[in-house]
């Protein structure tokens, strides 16, 4: 289907990102992947290409371009090379909004030149153990000494922990029995400042290339002017990124069962099985045919949504029904397409192994598809 959401800058883009990652990234990934993490030679280079800075104001090394399809062509490019860049991706849609929102004028000279640079690496640090999709559980706290907060606590589960040179931690800073969403704030704590520490690196099934890291704070003295926004505010603050987090999972989501989708069609008219192709089963043909039609429709729903999202009218509940509805698809795609591997689909030196470890989590992170039911419930009224 012919897709109407892009303009010639955008496919311009395109082309630049496809080149760079496949000279700069496809020949070192499986290295990549072995070590854990993204190297920080990839952001320097992301950085001179202009990529980090896309939505930076120009004063501070920027393009000064508030449009989220060029972070979808990025996911895109990436998933089309059977490659994830998932601590970039975090960097641009979900940690770079807030500076982006509440940064004074301070903290955008300090900080800003270096985001667009690829010199200052980022995390948000929310989940705590014990506490997941429910923010309001929150208890890491900060309390207010003079000129700065002495935050203490434990955060998990956190993207690009491990190189952060800033990290956003959402913290209490005071306590109302009556609400458990008043009194969270967001603070940066930056590398180096003494009692923050980068725990263990998790072990995960998938995603092996993105580092996710345990940080913990202690008696860490962070300034009052690290603080993003106003005290006692970060739940709304949270929730003003939220629907752009959860498009991109399902930007993800679609291009990485696009990306299962063509490297399966390549395997099933090359593997021959009792004399004849896998592609010429009627079987192969029908499950093929059914993926094929079930990304087609997630995309359409998808590229209604980003183009709402540019122009500022998507709804929380929309964002929950597409990211609901593409992370399911990407589940069911993906695991058809394996299946027509055979035991080769279970062999991690091809790709299709790795897209399906890969794509469990969408249906996990920056909400639960249960919570996304939840959240599409209340807007019907239930």
């Amino acid at each position: 289907m012919r897709r109407e959401l892009f303009t010639a800058d955008h496919e311009a883009f395109r082309q630049v990102v496809r080149e760079f990652v496949a000279k700069e990234v496809v020949p070192h990934y499986t290295e990549w992947e072995h070590a854990g993490r993204l190297p920080r030679e990839l952001f320097d280079k992301l950085g001179s290409l202009g990529v980090l800075g896309m939505s930076i104001p120009e004063e501070y090394g920027g393009a000064g371009l508030h449009d989220y399809r060029y972070n979808v062509v990025l996911q895109e490019e990436a998933a089309r090379a059977l490659v994830t860049l998932g601590t970039v991706r975090t960097q641009l849609d979900v940690v770079l909004p807030y500076f982006l929102a509440y940064a004074d004028e301070d903290q955008r000279e300090r900080w800003f030149p270096g985001l667009a640079a690829g010199r200052l690496l980022t995390a948000v640090a929310m989940t705590e153990p014990g506490t997941g999709s429910d923010l309001a559980g929150i208890r890491t706290t900060a309390v207010r000494d003079g000129d700065a907060y002495v935050l203490n606590g434990a955060k998990t589960f956190i993207t690009g922990g491990l190189l952060a040179d800033l990290v956003i931690v959402v913290a209490r800073t005071s306590t109302d029995p009556d609400d458990r969403r008043a009194g969270l704030t967001l603070l940066v704590v930056e590398d180096g400042m003494p009692g923050f520490a980068c725990g263990r690196v998790l072990d995960k099934m998938g995603i092996k290339v993105q580092d996710t890291v345990e940080l913990s704070f202690d008696e860490v003295r962070v300034p009052v002017a690290n603080r993003l926004g106003e005290e006692g505010a970060a739940f709304g603050h949270l929730g003003h990124n939220l629907p752009q987090e959860r498009m991109t999972v399902a930007v993800g989501s679609v291009a990485q069962a696009r990306a299962a989708l063509e490297t399966t069609l390549a395997y099933v008219k090359e593997r021959q099985v009792f004399g004849t192709p896998v592609a010429s089963f009627q079987n192969t043909k029908f499950e093929l045919a059914a993926v094929a039609a079930e990304i087609e429709a997630a995309q359409t729903m998808l590229d209604r949504a980003v183009r709402e999202l540019v122009d500022g009218e998507l709804s929380g509940a929309d964002a929950a029904k597409v990211k609901l509805f593409c992370t399911e698809m990407q589940a069911r795609a993906v695991d058809r397409c394996l299946q027509l591997f055979g035991g080769y689909g279970y062999i991690l030196e091809y790709p299709i192994a790795r897209l399906y470890a890969d794509a469990r989590i969408t249906r996990i992170y920056a909400g639960t598809s249960e919570v996304m039911k939840v959240i599409i419930a209340k807007s019907l009224g239930l």
